[in-house]
């Protein structure tokens, strides 16, 4: 017990809460410093009872993804009440009574955590994102607050892209060492080369 406190690494650096941001396609308009607060991915597996004599055993049925709570800050301009409604009316439309191809509205949207310098230490694909409930929230004489929109974003399935940010790391690191490694080999070859017609006083085209 004694050396227990000692199992935790030192450069220990947790990822915060507030660190986040969720990038919606460029089209949409919705920007993401209206963002106030949300929420990561959350599964749900149904259990499936196999039934036998006196006990049971189980196993994973359905599972789905539980949609995502996000809060946006409505400001004057650029109005985030606007975007939200252009999107909304991807979806259904008030005027009309007309509704839209899933094609149209569905959106793939991401949700990226980042380290204290801004780096993606986190990237979440939510593919096919739909908009469900959209609240554009209460109002009082009494509270001089800042309005807030509310809405709940429906996925079909997300996806933690670990791998693609260890691998685009990596893409990175090994592509700067290939570069240098270039670089070193070409600087060499100039040496000698300009080594070589100034030692045979001839040129080399």
């Amino acid at each position: 017990m004694a050396d227990l406190l000692m199992k935790m690494p030192l450069p220990y650096e947790p990822k915060k809460k507030n660190r986040w941001l969720i990038t919606f396609p460029a089209d949409l308009g919705i920007q993401q410093w209206w963002l106030a607060s949300a929420s990561r991915p959350s599964i749900t597996q149904n259990e499936v009872e196999i039934q036998f004599l006196n006990t049971s055993t189980w196993v994973i049925g359905r599972f789905n993804w539980e949609a995502i709570d996000v809060t946006f800050r409505d400001p004057i301009g650029p109005s985030a009440s606007q975007a939200i409604m252009e999107w909304v009316r991807l979806h259904s439309e008030s005027i009309t009574g007309r509704q839209g191809y899933a094609a149209g509205y569905k959106r793939p949207v991401e949700l990226e955590m980042l380290d204290p310098t801004g780096v993606v230490v986190e990237k979440w694909l939510l593919d096919g994102t739909m908009l469900t409930n959209v609240g554009f929230g209460d109002l009082s004489m009494d509270d001089d607050g800042i309005a807030e929109i509310t809405a709940t974003l429906r996925f079909d399935r997300a996806i933690l892209l670990f791998w693609y940010l260890f691998g685009y790391q990596l893409f990175k690191i090994l592509y700067k060492k290939v570069i240098y490694c270039f670089a070193t080999i070409n600087d060499l070859f100039y040496f000698k080369l300009n080594h070589l017609q100034k030692n045979s006083n001839c040129y080399i085209y």
